[in-house]
């Protein structure tokens, strides 16, 4: 069984604000540093991404895939992988949750398995750095209000 690494941040903004952030798939190479571009190939009976194509740049790892997005309520957005070159598995998800007056804390988690033969705990750490890039520029991007 695959393992997965999250983690958590607090955003000083609504969950509905956040939530905008992260559905706006076209803004993603602005404020993801490894998405360099993003297509939503289909939407949702209420307009969401159903499925998205990333052209991912990570350093060593580049890789041009397909996610397939399921909404859940308002505030959890989860995915999984469809097509990738470089990838066997991408499975991940952002929860919000409210806290507190304006703010909202935000978990995610990630589980990649690459076809490339890897260690398990090199796996992990490269797991992390990308949770905690995504976190860091998604709060940066909902709180600067753009």
């Amino acid at each position: 069984m695959a393992e997965h690494t999250s983690s958590s941040i607090t955003i000083e903004a609504a969950p509905a604000d956040v939530m905008a952030v992260i559905a706006d798939f076209a803004r993603y190479p602005d404020w993801t540093g490894e998405v360099k571009q993003a297509e939503v190939l289909s939407t949702d009976a209420s307009g969401r991404a159903e499925q998205v194509r990333l052209v991912m740049d990570a350093g060593a790892i580049k890789d041009d895939q397909v996610l397939g997005y399921t909404w859940t309520g308002e505030n959890e957005v989860s995915w999984t992988l469809v097509k990738s070159q470089m990838l066997r598995q991408l499975d991940g998800s952002y929860v919000l949750k409210p806290a507190g007056a304006g703010a909202t804390e935000v978990t995610y988690l990630l589980t990649v398995d690459v076809k490339i033969p890897m260690l398990g705990m090199i796996k992990r750490k490269a797991e992390k750095v990308i949770i905690d890039r995504a976190l860091a520029g998604l709060k940066k991007r909902v709180e600067s209000g753009e």
